[in-house]
């Protein structure tokens, strides 16, 4: 009596947790990179981002003016005088201890006084203000003032700026970001008018040889891409097309019809048969019955490949190496650019991780848009 129809398993909370899991494993993550590229880098480096909405503690080694600057000092009284804010721009944060010393960088409170060589004095208040006095007129560079210091939670639109709207080609990542679009929108739509009329072919048109074509393209799904890389880049440069969009467009088409071929093939053969029975009893063409009655039924597997296609070719880097980047770089991609940056910039991990979610927003939102059809096209097939 254990298999009864309708009976729930008793491993179903396995499942679910197995699902929460998954989805959590894949969620913070995600979030984290969001929150991280809406802060500073100090507070990155500070403080992990589940902390963002927190005050954080930061170590700063900041200085005093300069003074030789014009109008940094002034002589009052017996004394020449510096007076200004550690900070150089506008902060709420507040110094709870400071020390002149590396060795040393919690010896005074906020507000207490330090006596350096020559008679030098120095004193820092919470707010960053500080005093510097001497009886002999100062010279040489600022003050080194170590400071432990407490700032609010900041989030800045500022990466983003840098990213997208930056005059440095080595930041920014608009460029990239349309040269992405360029060559996913045509590698997407190809495919899936290519795999449609094919799909429909192998699935309701009797012909000779249909078997082994069907073979065929089961076959090739386990066929490397890796394989047919440079065999391919010689044939395009061969025949003239070299490395650009149409030869990337080209490559993704041929690397994505194996499974687009398959997918819409299965679809379309569990579509009733009645009914492109009955078109053709009606005079209906094979192309009409395929534009006006296979393509609208057959909607959930061509958005299932397409999420498939699109999310693949924004993704990938391997084949825009081979088939697409120029040493100019004006035609890069946005998985280079980033690799780019992770050379350049391995520092500032702000810029890389607003990069990192420039480049996956996109896919996110497609996927959040068509995913109620992804399941279905899967399922495609599956039952009778």
């Amino acid at each position: 009596m254990d298999n009864i129809a309708g009976k729930k398993s008793g491993l179903g909370w396995v499942v679910q947790i197995s699902v929460i899991a998954l989805v959590l494993l894949w969620l913070f993550p995600t979030v984290g990179l969001l929150v991280s590229s809406f802060r500073t880098a100090d507070q990155i480096s500070e403080s992990g981002w589940w902390r963002a909405l927190f005050p954080t503690q930061q170590n700063m080694t900041l200085r005093a003016a300069d003074p030789d600057d014009e109008g940094a000092q002034a002589l009052v009284g017996d004394l020449y005088v510096i007076e200004g804010n550690l900070f150089e721009e506008d902060t709420e944060a507040t110094i709870s201890v400071w020390g002149t010393s590396s060795r040393a960088i919690d010896a005074y409170k906020a507000g207490e006084t330090a006596e350096m060589n020559d008679g030098e004095i120095i004193t820092v208040q919470e707010n960053g203000d500080y005093r510097w006095t001497s009886p002999e007129e100062l010279s040489g560079r600022g003050q080194r003032v170590f400071v432990t210091a407490t700032t609010p939670a900041e989030f800045t639109l500022s990466n983003y700026q840098r990213v997208l709207f930056s005059d440095d080609s080595t930041d920014s990542m608009a460029n990239a970001f349309f040269n992405t679009l360029t060559v996913t929108i045509p590698a997407t739509i190809i495919p899936i008018v290519i795999a449609a009329f094919a799909a429909y072919a192998l699935a309701w048109m009797d012909f000779p040889g249909r078997a082994i074509l069907i073979a065929m393209v089961v076959g090739l799904l386990v066929v490397p891409l890796q394989l047919a890389l440079i065999p391919l880049l010689r044939l395009h440069l061969g025949i003239g097309i070299g490395k650009g969009y149409l030869g990337v467009w080209l490559a993704h088409t041929g690397f994505g019809l194996p499974l687009a071929i398959y997918l819409l093939r299965n679809y379309m053969v569990g579509l009733p048969k009645d009914i492109i029975e009955n078109a053709r009893v009606d005079g209906a063409t094979d192309f009409q019955i395929f534009t006006k009655i296979i393509l609208p039924l057959s909607f959930p597997a061509l958005a299932s490949f397409a999420i498939f296609q699109f999310l693949w070719t924004w993704n990938d880097l391997l084949v825009a190496k081979v088939f697409l980047i120029d040493a100019t770089g004006e035609t890069t991609v946005m998985t280079n650019q980033i690799v780019e940056l992770l050379g350049t910039r391995g520092g500032n991990w702000e810029i890389l991780a607003t990069a990192a979610f420039v480049s996956i927003a996109v896919p996110l939102l497609v996927f959040f848009m068509m995913q109620k059809y992804l399941v279905r096209g899967l399922l495609a097939g599956s039952v009778k």
